[in-house]
């Protein structure tokens, strides 16, 4: 994974983990990679792995079973696509549309350009 340095990388990983979760990798109660075994794909520090952890159980998104390892809490698919759709449109849709409005993009170019899109 290539990380970048606007955020810091373990929310990057969060963020990689929740998009594997949105794809349907990993659904409901299934078993995701260990700490170690997720740093050492991602190529990152162990402890960089661990708040990655921290913070996705903090947020309900995943949890640990002892012994067992980590996996995907029940509705977590349904609560990222929430979160997310909430920060899209307090964040990236209010750009989006003064871009358009500037590019003097309409609705109806709009909607051509993302079939268009979508077919290739």
């Amino acid at each position: 994974m290539t990380f970048n340095n606007d955020k810091a990388i373990y929310l990057q990983m969060c963020d990689r983990l929740c998009d594997e979760i949105l794809a349907g990798r990993y659904k409901d109660d299934e078993r995701i990679p260990s700490i170690r075994e997720y740093a050492v794909m991602l190529q990152v520090n162990s402890n960089t792995a661990v708040k990655a952890y921290e913070q996705l159980a903090r947020s309900g998104i995943i949890y640990n079973k002892r012994g067992l390892g980590y996996f995907v809490t029940e509705g977590a698919r349904r609560q990222i696509l929430e979160s997310r759709r909430q920060e899209f449109v307090s964040s990236a849709m209010p750009e989006f549309i003064r871009q358009m409005k500037l590019l003097d993009v309409g609705i109806d170019d709009f909607i051509a350009m993302y079939h268009q899109h979508n077919q290739e």
